[in-house]
């Protein structure tokens, strides 16, 4: 356990974690399997753990990444639409797709900002904007206010986490990355339990 814990903090000491958490927040905008909010969360548990580490510094790197993230999906959408390749036409996918397309003339704003915290929500989201044409200049201060508001709340996470366990940065991190996950499944849980109505409502009208 102590040489694990040794090995983390080197890790938050060290300036390529900004440069990982950059790198794996961008690509998570446009690729959901990355795990961005979970470097996130456990940087932040670790660096509240022991007291090392920039804690601004790491909520300005994920929020930029993530602004940036959900800008290339947006361009993607843009250029490619939403039924290219295979993985777009998976059934959740395809429904992510079709409840964003439906909402964006509605609710655009709520949607953009509310997706960025669904990690197929926030692709299916920015690549639906992209492909039907909403207004870039109006997406990208919508991005940058998303990518803001999700670092912060997943650095208070960690804060949490870290604030609960002291001095053991190991643990830390694995209770925030717990945490995150399970509010990330209830969050999933609950808009799909809204997509379901809302299909329910226009089935019925």
């Amino acid at each position: 356990m102590d040489i694990l814990n040794d090995i983390i903090m080197q890790a938050i000491a060290s300036p390529w974690l900004y440069l990982v958490l950059f790198a794996v927040t961008i690509i998570d905008g446009f690729f959901p399997p990355i795990p961005s909010e979970t470097v996130l969360v456990a940087a932040a548990a670790v660096a509240a753990s022991s007291g090392d580490g920039n804690l601004l510094l790491l909520g300005l790197v994920g929020a930029i990444g993530a602004a940036i993230g959900d800008n290339i999906a947006f361009a993607i959408g843009r250029r490619l639409g939403t039924t290219r390749y295979a993985w777009m036409r998976r059934p959740r996918v395809a429904a992510a797709f079709a409840h964003a397309q439906t909402a964006l003339d509605h609710r655009s704003a709520t949607l953009i900002l509310g997706a960025r915290y669904i990690p197929v929500g926030r692709v299916a989201v920015n690549m639906s904007a992209g492909a039907l044409g909403f207004p870039w200049r109006r997406f990208l201060p919508l991005s940058l206010i998303a990518g803001l508001s999700w670092s912060i709340f997943s650095l208070a996470i960690g804060l949490l986490a870290g604030a609960w366990i002291k001095d053991q940065p190991l643990l830390s991190a694995a209770l925030g990355v717990v945490i995150a996950l399970v509010i990330g499944f209830v969050i999933d849980r609950i808009a799909a339990a809204r997509r379901r109505r809302e299909s329910v409502a226009q089935l019925a009208g």
